[in-house]
């Protein structure tokens, strides 16, 4: 039985089912939802405590009732004050139900494993439901980020929620945080007195497009080089390219964040350096798309620096030897990779015209040191 249940608050037929020695057949009955005399606040805490008891076919019967409660016992049950373990129980079994969501967050006992259930599985309106009842928000930052990384929840409730954190001085563990509270600020400085303009269809094509957006998983970048040198989005990417211009900056920095690796190869090289660096903290991002953009010479230094910082991208060979020769990493960065670069590399490399001077120097340095 959860811990935060007292059962000498509850009725006696109750505690009489929720005692060690209440006999097996009864034990089913309960879980099975039939408790003579039981309020439904008390039936929905009784089926909880049994749906984690240690008989699997009593366990599973239990889940199995929680799950398709009779409509008067689950609304009787949202009116009654009920343990932060049964709460947990109830969300898990009813996370988009509406009318569930809104009397679960009005429960004083209501924890943040609970909340954080919610905000996991919440669609749009469940997490536009969660995100307006603030005072949890501030209790429960870690509510805000899970709101933040679902991709169900709108563009503006994201947003709203980002824009909480950043007014009360919090500190969100989201990927690009400080990006995200930037682009806030500033849009909140431009738009000044003018209502903030939010397109969720427009966020919800992007990702769509980026979804079924083909990509070579060999060479997977959406750009190529032209003959002048210059790089430019493949044909068949130009309307997911054309969608993401659409954007505000902080819209850009959530789809950078949660997108497709093809939206990612392009906002890594957006000219607003909160939106390339959001791209390239994504959590999504892979090895594979890490050694496309370090060989990048139109992405920013300060993405090549986040891609050094990243020990799990520089793992690969493929990465260092990027972050060598692209002229854009940061100096103090591409020179740590040098000594653990191939004979065959250092050599090439010693001829090369398209590294930096400093770079070569100390290419040819290390193999001298070698040859010694």
């Amino acid at each position: 039985m959860h811990s935060d249940i007292e059962l000498e608050s509850l009725s006696v037929p109750v505690q009489r089912v929720l005692a060690k020695e209440a006999p097996a057949p009864v034990k089913l009955m309960a879980a099975r939802g039939v408790i003579p005399g039981a309020k439904p606040g008390e039936i929905v805490i009784v089926i909880s405590a049994l749906a984690s008891s240690e008989d699997p076919k009593l366990a599973e019967t239990a889940r199995a009732t929680l799950g398709k409660l009779p409509a008067p016992i689950l609304q009787g049950a949202l009116t009654a004050d009920l343990p932060g373990s049964v709460i947990l129980e109830l969300v898990r079994a009813y996370p988009n139900q509406h009318e569930v969501v809104t009397s679960v967050l009005r429960m004083p006992r209501i924890g943040t494993e609970a909340l954080e259930a919610l905000a996991d599985a919440a669609d749009e309106r469940a997490g536009e439901i969660i995100a307006t009842n603030e005072e949890l928000m501030l209790k429960s930052p870690t509510v805000i980020e899970k709101l933040y990384m679902n991709k169900r929840v709108r563009m503006s409730t994201a947003d709203r929620l980002v824009e909480l954190a950043v007014r009360h001085d919090l500190e969100l563990n989201i990927p690009a945080f400080a990006e995200a509270a930037q682009a806030i600020k500033n849009e909140l400085i431009m738009e000044a007195a003018e209502e903030p303009y939010f397109d969720d269809v427009l966020f919800k094509e992007a990702n769509h497009l980026g979804e079924q957006l083909k990509i070579d998983e060999k060479n997977p970048d959406t750009h190529e080089v032209d003959e002048e040198g210059e790089e430019k989005p493949k044909k068949e990417v130009i309307p997911l390219y054309a969608k993401l211009a659409q954007m505000t900056v902080s819209q850009k920095i959530r789809a950078a964040t949660l997108g497709s690796a093809g939206e990612r190869l392009i906002l890594v090289r957006d000219p607003n350096r909160l939106v390339a660096t959001a791209a390239v903290k994504s959590p999504l991002m892979r090895e594979n798309e890490a050694a496309q953009i370090s060989a990048s010479r139109t992405v920013s230094d300060d993405v090549l620096r986040q891609i050094a910082l990243n020990r799990e991208f520089t793992r690969s060979y493929q990465v260092r030897i990027n972050l060598v020769m692209n002229p854009r990493t940061p100096l103090t960065f591409a020179t740590r990779f040098v000594p653990h670069l191939r004979d065959s590399d250092l050599r090439i490399l010693s001829k090369s015209k398209n590294i930096s001077a400093a770079i070569g120097q100390l290419v040819r340095q290390q193999m001298s040191r070698k040859e010694k």
